[in-house]
């Protein structure tokens, strides 16, 4: 397990934009002190060896390049290049080392497109009668597959978060399934079911810094990373709602 000098903690890398993504950055950074480990953020313009970390947080910010994934980009698509080669890369290594992902918004996004998968460049050209959402407040409904890590880790059927995208799954990469989406159909959750933790949410739970469930995406991030096992294959369990 890599260490920083002086400490016993996990060390999780989170990838941001080299501009902006401050506030994600101390929003994450402040889930993974609570949950025991150190974080180190990880830019185009400072990259750290992602050999020696012990997990990965693949962080929001900036569309991704839509050819990567064969798509056209439209006018108005903000888009980091450098950043989505450093994600790629960073994914590459983490899958050859075995290291434990969450990937947040644009980050579940990139584990899709790493995977071989494709994005819908504008979630309202497709999903017509979804409801233009934009807050960091927990006003989206959901629904969690029951057979799923991620349910195993919120413990619940359906909850509330938080919508900060305008794009979102399409084809699904090599590996992964859906497991969660909002009542339009616009994919909120996947994951790798045979990996001890691959998994990527749409929405933000670094903000939603009072709700424990969320808070637990860290918790299990940092228990893998420490050398807890892994998830392994998903299991049915009864079903709990949320208000």
């Amino acid at each position: 397990m890599a260490v920083l000098p002086g400490t016993a903690k996990p060390l999780v890398g989170i990838t941001a934009s080299v501009h902006g993504s401050r506030i994600a950055w101390w929003a994450n950074r402040l889930a993974l002190r609570r949950a025991g480990a150190s974080a180190v953020r990880i830019t185009a313009r400072d990259p750290y060896p992602i050999d020696r970390l012990d997990a990965l947080v693949v962080g929001g910010g900036d569309d991704i390049d839509a050819a990567l994934y064969g798509e056209t980009a439209r006018p108005h698509i903000r888009i980091d290049p450098e950043r989505d080669q450093l994600e790629m890369r960073a994914l590459d290594c983490a899958a050859k080392l075995g290291l434990p992902v969450l990937g947040i918004c644009r980050g579940s996004q990139m584990i899709n497109v790493h995977r071989g998968g494709s994005l819908h460049v504008d979630i309202h050209e497709i999903y017509e009668e979804a409801p233009h959402m934009r807050t960091v407040l927990p006003r989206k409904r959901i629904r969690i597959e029951p057979d799923s890590h991620l349910y195993r880790i919120l413990g619940i059927a359906e909850c509330r978060v938080n919508a900060l995208h305008h794009q979102s799954v399409d084809r699904l990469g090599d590996g992964l399934r859906v497991v969660a989406r909002e009542r339009a159909g616009i994919v909120q959750g996947i994951e790798a079911a045979t990996e001890p933790f691959l998994i990527g949410v749409q929405w933000h739970p670094e903000y939603l810094i009072t709700d424990s469930r969320q808070q637990g995406l860290f918790r299990q991030l940092v228990a893998v990373a420490m050398g807890a096992p892994g998830l392994g294959e998903p299991l049915s369990g009864a079903l709990h709602a949320a208000d």
